[in-house]
């Protein structure tokens, strides 16, 4: 049996498509489909039932998963034991809320590459919590812990948030001296029954009920707010992406939020890894001081 029919086997296993298997791997997903078949010629057993939902496992196929995904680690070891230390090489998809993800990882990917030519690092934005186990990614960026999973957990760290607008909504407006002035003004935020974390339901703190303008993008917020539409809770360090944005009540509405780095369990023996996650830990700590030290 080869390796690489089962690393296409668990690729098409967790992304339950071919296309989806195909786009992880860098195949068309006709590539992808023929090698299944050579794989369940192997075996002599359907690995996969074809649905609505896309490509399920059946129950041989989930029987083959944990023979697979020890080759995997096994594969894994080898490549560890002749890895040299002059760099860190391969590929490192990281999953991240779309604030991170915009704000923080381009400069914090441009600084590793330039250490490491060798690694290909892939920046999963997504306004939902990244699935490991389905490796969607290599290691995700959270706003809080999970509860459930056989996931390695670390504190990464802390970070702030403000109410924010653009100088030209604020010349315009009302003036703003205390909360209770923010009934006067549109808000921006995110849409409520697509707040995948309740960390994330910022406006809630604030006392206002309903936002005028809402996306479940910190992104498009931003640039709502950057294009003088209304107020809204913003990163502190993303203010300064944003010219003209400034803090609004700073001293009234203040919030502290957590990233946390999520890990496979099975990772922590990997040397490559944990070398990984330190680097990029040091990292987002960085640049989120760096950033929110930045005058708005």
């Amino acid at each position: 049996m080869d390796w690489d029919d089962l690393r296409i086997f668990l690729a098409v296993a967790r992304n339950e498509s071919l296309s989806g298997a195909g786009r992880r791997l860098g195949l068309d997903a006709s590539t992808v489909g023929r090698r299944i078949a050579r794989l369940e010629q192997a075996v002599g057993a359907v690995l996969f039932a074809k649905t609505p939902q896309g490509y399920i496992l059946t129950t041989e196929g989930g029987r083959l998963v944990a023979p697979a995904e020890a080759a995997e680690k096994a594969a894994a070891a080898a490549f560890e034991a002749t890895w040299r230390d002059e760099g860190i090489s391969g590929q490192l998809r990281i999953g991240a809320p779309d604030g991170c993800a915009n704000y923080l990882l381009p400069q914090i990917a441009h600084r590793m590459s330039e250490r490491h030519p060798g690694l290909e690092i892939q920046i999963v934005a997504l306004p939902r919590v990244v699935n490991l186990s389905k490796r969607e990614a290599d290691m995700a960026i959270a706003v809080s812990p999970p509860e459930t999973g056989r996931l390695t957990v670390q504190r990464l760290s802390e970070y702030h948030l403000h109410l924010a607008a653009h100088d030209d909504y604020l010349r315009s407006h009302p003036p703003i001296a205390r909360l209770a002035d923010l009934r006067h003004h549109r808000m921006i935020g995110y849409i409520p029954d697509m707040i995948f974390d309740r960390e994330l339901d910022y406006l809630s703190e604030t006392g206002v009920e309903a936002a005028a303008i809402t996306s479940n993008s910190v992104s498009v917020q931003m640039q709502a707010i950057r294009a003088g539409a209304g107020l809204g809770i913003v990163h502190d360090f993303a203010i300064p992406f944003a010219p003209g944005v400034r803090k609004v009540l700073p001293d009234e509405i203040a919030l502290t939020r957590n990233f946390w780095l999520l890990r496979h369990a099975d990772d922590r023996a990997s040397r490559r890894m944990t070398l990984l996650a330190d680097e990029l830990g040091r990292e987002i700590r960085q640049e989120i001081a760096l950033l929110e030290a930045k005058p708005d």
